[in-house]
């Protein structure tokens, strides 16, 4: 199954199970994925198709007029996101790798949904900031390096409608962030922990904390 998931294998499989599954397309794109030869690895950073079936509902019960994700990869979650936009609605991708996103890009025209989707290749901090005329946010989606979470957070809040919702991918990070720190803690992990803390006792937002896929965080402002 793609993605990481911090329950149980068998717990992991039955949610999967009970989840609806991808698409054709999607799940084409996941098989590219993990068969291709230029993600290699790094093929575990794909969201799974549970995570997938959350983020796809979620989307359409919200009804976002306008989506920013931060770490596109190979596109599988902006792909799950784009088919449940309701007509209008647009959403802007933003990542460093073209070798990554142009597998993205093939898979989004496939779907027809390349229409709805800006794909912006730098900096997410720098594309962010230069965006004055965009509208307000309604649903964000941080997926990137892990160290630069805290940053994303601080630039996305301040860019969120009245209804907007921030979601954060990786938040338990195959449990590394609910372990006893160590000496031995990758720079991520730390990063992590200190990302966790930081927005759940901010006065700003309400927080709430999903055992889904690797641990997803839901965030909006108060």
């Amino acid at each position: 199954m793609a993605g990481i998931s911090v329950l149980p294998e068998s717990v992991a499989q039955y949610v999967a199970a009970h989840s609806s599954a991808p698409g054709e397309v999607q799940a084409a794109l996941i098989s590219k994925t993990y068969g291709s030869p230029a993600v290699g690895p790094f093929a575990g950073m794909q969201i799974g198709p549970d995570q997938g079936a959350f983020m796809s509902v979620f989307t359409a019960a919200s009804q976002p007029r306008f989506v920013v994700e931060i770490g596109t990869f190979t596109g599988y979650s902006a792909l799950t996101v784009a088919l449940a936009l309701r007509p209008g609605a647009r959403m802007l991708c933003c990542d460093i790798s073209t070798e990554w996103t142009d597998i993205a890009q093939h898979y989004w025209q496939q779907a027809g949904v390349d229409d709805k989707i800006e794909l912006v290749i730098g900096p997410a901090l720098e594309t962010l900031a230069a965006r004055n005329d965009d509208p307000p946010i309604d649903l964000a989606f941080i997926d990137a390096d892990k160290t630069g979470y805290l940053d994303y957070y601080e630039m996305l809040l301040p860019k969120l409608s009245d209804r907007g919702v921030i979601l954060v991918d990786n938040t338990l990070w195959s449990g590394r962030t609910v372990a006893p720190p160590s000496k031995n803690d990758d720079n991520d992990t730390i990063a992590l922990r200190r990302f966790n803390d930081h927005v759940v006792a901010d006065p700003r937002t309400e927080v709430a904390m999903l055992a889904v896929g690797d641990g997803v965080t839901m965030i909006r402002r108060l």
